[in-house]
């Protein structure tokens, strides 16, 4: 089951796309809804989800600025517009699909199938991921195994400094200033790396708890060796200084 949450100015749209979605209750469910940009940007940034429907047009804050004010994109996009002009720029944002305004039933259908084949892409893609956790945990925790262009990658815990969020896309930077990009989201890192020793301290970073120099308390950042400056979520604090 999908978990959608919708973001629209006009509560008239919200209500049609939910009944619409309605129709499909065995594939999707609707968990919030948001004719607010801020409230909606509040939530996005603090719970887990699937699926996001965003419309475009918005007063004060447009959805693509709305999406520059995600910590991290962990789900997939559906933009919603009255306007066929912002289907390049949709597609260019990362989103999987858009839909015209009125929507239409078949065409809502077919982003449902697009956005499951997408989760069970991303699913198949992790079964070997989950097989190289596994193989961490169970023989050499000081290893770490990334699956990456083609080839295995092994990373002493100590070489990760921290890793950052893209998108769809990580880069793991190391104590030898190397950055390793891998195609998997940050949720899908983190659960390669030893949850005693990191820590997802926001949406869109994981630090090696070993490397922290300094925590500016009055700033809300951490200072890495090498002198990096990471942000510490105010979700995330509370969590990060029982680590202590």
């Amino acid at each position: 089951m999908l978990k959608a949450v919708i973001v629209d100015d006009e509560p008239k749209a919200i209500q049609i796309l939910s009944w619409e979605l309605s129709s499909f209750k065995e594939d999707i469910e609707v968990i919030q809804t948001f004719n607010d940009a801020d409230e909606a940007i509040r939530f996005i940034n603090s719970n887990e989800f699937d699926c996001l429907f965003l419309d475009i047009e918005m007063p004060t804050i447009d959805g693509f600025q709305l999406l520059q004010q995600i910590d991290a994109q962990d789900f997939a996009i559906v933009i919603t517009t009255a306007y066929n002009e912002y289907a390049i720029k949709a597609l260019k944002s990362q989103a999987i699909d858009y839909l015209l305004k009125p929507i239409d039933s078949d065409d809502l259908a077919d982003t449902i199938t697009r956005v499951k084949k997408y989760f069970h892409k991303n699913s198949s893609k992790n079964k070997f991921d989950k097989i190289l956790h596994s193989f961490n945990e169970k023989f050499d925790r000081r290893k770490i195994t990334i699956n990456t262009d083609g080839k295995l990658i092994f990373l002493e815990e100590g070489e990760i400094l921290y890793v950052e969020s893209d998108g769809n896309y990580c880069s793991i930077h190391t104590s030898s200033q190397k950055k390793i990009v891998v195609t998997k989201k940050l949720k899908e890192v983190n659960l390669l790396l030893p949850q005693d020793h990191f820590f997802r301290i926001h949406n869109s970073f994981i630090i090696n708890l070993n490397k922290i120099k300094e925590f500016l308390k009055s700033d809300g950042y951490v200072i890495l060796e090498g002198n990096y400056k990471i942000p510490v979520s105010r979700q995330k604090k509370a969590d990060f200084l029982d680590k202590f």
